[in-house]
């Protein structure tokens, strides 16, 4: 019964990696990929010399690492917020509605972004700012905000899969915990403290440990299509996928992204199993491996 699945991933995740070996060749299309010369690091050369390599970097593993704290910190609260309805229809919808974004194409997201922010005809400057007395804000080539709203709209959209998640896990801890803590005397805060927190605290570590091996990674269009490629907005939303991207429709060199995405691979392999390691020597029992 195995084979399937073993034949699903051999297919799938291991030969697929024999395309690797793009990063360190100098792609000849005329010759094929294993004739083209060997060129060694120089494809990765322009991910580290470019003087936006910093800026990258840093907006690439500061907002992950912000969408980790505050989607996790979101994502289990509203999950122990949905433990606590009772009508099975309010809970179903209230789930439905929290896992909608997540169904949303990134495009869809984009316009509807656009139609808050747009300076003539926008929603926010229109209906909230102008009521207000304030002057219009010209969001699409004012990069100071542009932070916010890119966690803003990531949150929005990504939080719901995770809660729905940790909202499982939460229905399975056994109620004779939480009846037991009743009858001692436990109030809501200390049964969230010793009883619905560490009955969460694997699958906390277990997609935590899963987003670190991602940290390098960007959601193309959160970063692309969201700020609707804004010349304006590029330090505040140019990643290493963006980047890359822009790069590849200038040079159309393959091997550049090639090398973009080993890059990423091997260090968010070397995070994960530094990450593992800390929680290892933490609590031996919740480390993956």
């Amino acid at each position: 019964m195995l084979i399937p699945g073993c034949i699903y991933i051999l297919i799938n995740n291991y030969i697929p990696m024999s395309g690797l070996t793009i990063a360190f060749k100098k792609i000849n299309y005329r010759i094929g990929i294993w004739d083209s010369p060997w060129v060694g690091f120089k494809n990765f050369e322009f991910l580290f010399k470019t003087r936006e390599a910093w800026t990258i970097t840093r907006n690439t593993i500061l907002y992950n690492v912000t969408f980790i704290v505050i989607g996790t910190f979101i994502a289990v609260g509203v999950a122990m917020l949905l433990n606590t309805v009772r009508q099975n229809a309010a809970r179903k919808t209230y789930q439905t509605l929290i896992l909608l974004p997540h169904l949303i194409s990134i495009v869809v997201v984009s316009y509807l972004v656009y139609g808050f922010l747009s300076s003539e005809s926008g929603f926010v400057n229109n209906s909230i700012l102008e009521k207000l007395g304030l002057h219009p804000i010209s969001w699409y080539s004012t990069s100071k905000y542009w932070p916010y709203i890119i966690v803003i709209v990531s949150i929005w959209k990504s939080f719901g899969y995770s809660c729905i998640i940790y909202y499982a896990t939460l229905v399975g801890i056994d109620k004779s915990y939480y009846e037991a803590a009743v009858i001692d005397g436990a109030n809501k805060w200390k049964q969230m403290k010793h009883i619905t927190l560490p009955g969460l605290k694997s699958i906390i570590i277990i997609l935590t440990l899963m987003s670190i091996s991602k940290i390098f990674y960007s959601d193309f269009g959160l970063f692309y299509q969201v700020p609707m490629n804004s010349g304006a907005l590029i330090d505040a939303t140019n990643t290493i996928d963006t980047y890359v991207y822009r790069g590849l429709t200038k040079l159309n060199n393959v091997g550049m992204a090639s090398a973009a995405g080993f890059y990423q691979s091997i260090v968010g392999f070397v995070l994960v199993i530094a990450a593992n390691y800390m929680v290892k020597k933490i609590d031996k029992d919740s480390a993956l491996f």
